[in-house]
């Protein structure tokens, strides 16, 4: 069964950092924001890295590997979470992100597994997870997903039990499923004026946020070859998985979801994510 779940931590935390916060926001995160990746923010009473809490809801859900994809100049992670107490029972490795000579931000997400995956080869080999950094998918989202039998698997969540403005969803990837749930389609981020067209029978937008399981020896052949997106001149996991999906029709299915799931891109979504982490 699947136990290693890799998290994609090598972004630059961009839009986090030139984002302005209204208030609410307490300066102490507001200067973690602007210095620090997004994961590691600390937050909640104790004011523990996000990462934190993901990890822990990973190891709640059965994984016992955990990859975490950093930047070359990722320090903070390494202190962190290199023979942290709070996570002893789990193994914790780092996969290096480096970024080309002739660009200064990571290449994406598609090339970030290809970076893990050529780091850590078993991954060629066997089944894993990947998930973001900077979203807390609950224990229930990630158990569905381990455990799930098909070949490659993600979970499609119902855009109603998303707790984001109607206008933000177009910030997100939606999808289209077959009858069984196969994933025939990702749109990325959408024009707001199209989503209600890809509501399926029963009136669900479905929409991806990035947790995936994947077979590694099929799945290295699409991110290894992953072209370009012309416009955000990055190789992105979601067109290495359309292509994957074109060789071999229903090779991904969805697992539909009603829930939440807090998502870290500006600074007011730390308010947002401390009231989520205070019902708990």
């Amino acid at each position: 069964m699947n136990e290693k779940l890799v998290i994609l931590a090598a972004g630059l935390s961009s839009r986090m950092k030139k984002s302005i916060s209204s208030k609410g926001v307490s300066s102490e995160a507001i200067q973690q924001a602007n210095q620090i990746s997004k994961g590691l923010i600390g937050l909640g009473k104790n004011k523990r890295p996000l990462l934190d809490y993901l990890i822990n809801n990973a190891r709640v859900s059965g994984y016992k590997s955990i990859y975490l994809i950093i930047g070359e100049d990722s320090k903070l992670f390494k202190k962190t979470y290199s023979n942290n107490p709070n996570f002893s029972d789990l193994s914790i490795s780092f996969a290096i992100q480096y970024i080309p000579e002739h660009r200064i931000k990571p290449l994406g997400t598609a090339d970030a597994l290809v970076q893990v995956m050529e780091q850590y080869p078993e991954l060629k080999k066997t089944s894993f997870s990947v998930c973001n950094s900077d979203n807390l998918y609950s224990v229930n989202a990630l158990s569905k997903l381990r455990e799930d039998p098909a070949t490659n698997s993600f979970i499609a969540y119902d855009a109603k039990h998303l707790k984001f403005p109607e206008d933000r969803l177009s910030s997100f990837a939606v999808t289209i499923l077959d009858n069984q749930n196969k994933l025939l389609n990702i749109i990325e981020k959408p024009k707001k004026e199209e989503i209600d067209s890809f509501r399926d029978k029963h009136g669900v937008i479905r929409v991806s946020m990035n947790i995936f399981s994947f077979k590694g020896d099929q799945l290295y052949k699409y991110v290894k070859s992953c072209p370009i997106h012309k416009e955000r001149n990055e190789k992105e996991l979601p067109i290495a998985v359309l292509n994957m999906i074109k060789d071999f029709p229903g090779s991904m299915q969805g697992i539909p979801m009603a829930e939440h799931v807090p998502d870290l891109t500006s600074k007011d979504d730390i308010i947002e994510i401390e009231k989520y982490l205070g019902e708990f």
